[in-house]
C-alpha cells in the first residue's frame, strides 16, 4: 500500500474523531444541522473526507443523514434511551457472566483495584473521578469477557447514550447507589457466581436508566 492511499484514510478518521468529540461535548447539540461547507472550510479540507467522516458517525448513530435535507446530529428520545438501556443490560450482563466464568486471579485483582478507585472517589465526592473509574471498571470487565462482538456493540451503544444531555450520576443519591451496585457485581465475580454477576449487572444498568428518567422528569417539571 502506497503512502498516498494511507493519508486519505487517516484524514477522514481524524475528522470523524473531532466531530465526535464536539457532539459529545454538545458543542454540536442534538438536532443541529451539520453545515458541511462551513466545516470543510474550518478544517481546511475538501467535502470528500468530511462526507466520509459523517458516514462513519452515521454508522455509530451519532448523526442522521436525511435525503435532500442534509446531515443532523441525532436527537435521542426517552424511548430511545429505554430501548438502548434494555439492550445494554442484556449485553453487559452477558459480559459479567462470561467474566465470572473465565477471569484469572490477576484479572480479578485488577478489577478490585479499579473498584478501590471507585470507593475513593465516592468517599471524596469526586464525581468526575468516579465516572472515570466506573468507565474503567466496565471496560475492563468487557475486555476480560473477551468477546469482541459484544465489546463492539456495547461501545457503539455507549456513544449513543452520550447524546443524552445528562448523566445518571447527577441524580440525587445515584453515586452511592451505583457504588453499592458495583460492590454487589464485584462480590459475585469474586465468588465465580456467573448467574449472580449477570443479574447484578443487569440491575445496575437498569438503575442507571431510572436515574436518567428522574432527571428528565425533574427537568420537565421545571420547564
Amino acid at each position: 500500500m502506497t503512502p498516498s492511499r494511507i493519508a486519505p484514510l487517516a484524514l477522514y478518521q481524524e475528522v470523524a474523531e473531532r466531530l465526535r468529540q464536539r457532539i459529545f461535548s454538545h458543542e454540536l447539540p442534538p438536532g443541529t444541522w451539520v453545515d458541511e461547507q462551513a466545516l470543510a472550510e474550518q478544517y481546511g479540507i475538501s467535502r470528500t473526507p468530511l462526507r466520509e467522516a459523517l458516514k462513519v458517525l452515521a454508522s455509530e448513530g451519532l448523526v442522521t443523514l436525511k435525503p435532500r435535507r442534509g446531515c443532523y446530529v441525532t436527537e435521542i428520545s426517552e424511548r430511545d434511551l429505554d430501548e438502548v438501556f434494555t439492550v445494554m443490560a442484556l449485553l453487559e450482563g452477558q459480559c459479567a457472566k462470561e467474566t465470572a466464568q473465565r477471569a484469572s486471579e490477576a484479572e480479578l485483582t485488577r478489577l478490585k483495584r479499579i473498584h478501590a478507585d471507585l470507593e475513593a472517589a465516592a468517599e471524596s465526592g469526586d464525581i468526575n473521578g468516579f465516572f472515570e473509574a466506573n468507565q474503567a471498571f466496565h471496560h475492563t470487565l468487557q475486555e476480560i469477557a473477551d468477546n469482541r462482538w459484544l465489546l463492539q456493540v456495547i461501545t457503539d451503544l455507549r456513544k449513543v447514550i452520550k447524546l443524552s444531555r445528562h448523566h445518571s450520576l447527577f441524580s440525587e443519591g445515584r453515586l452511592e447507589q451505583s457504588l453499592a451496585e458495583h460492590r454487589a457485581i464485584l462480590d459475585a465475580l469474586l465468588a465465580r457466581d456467573a448467574d449472580g454477576a449477570e443479574l447484578r449487572m443487569r440491575e445496575h444498568i437498569s438503575s442507571g436508566r431510572a436515574a436518567l428518567a428522574r432527571i428528565a422528569e425533574a427537568r420537565n417539571r421545571a420547564a
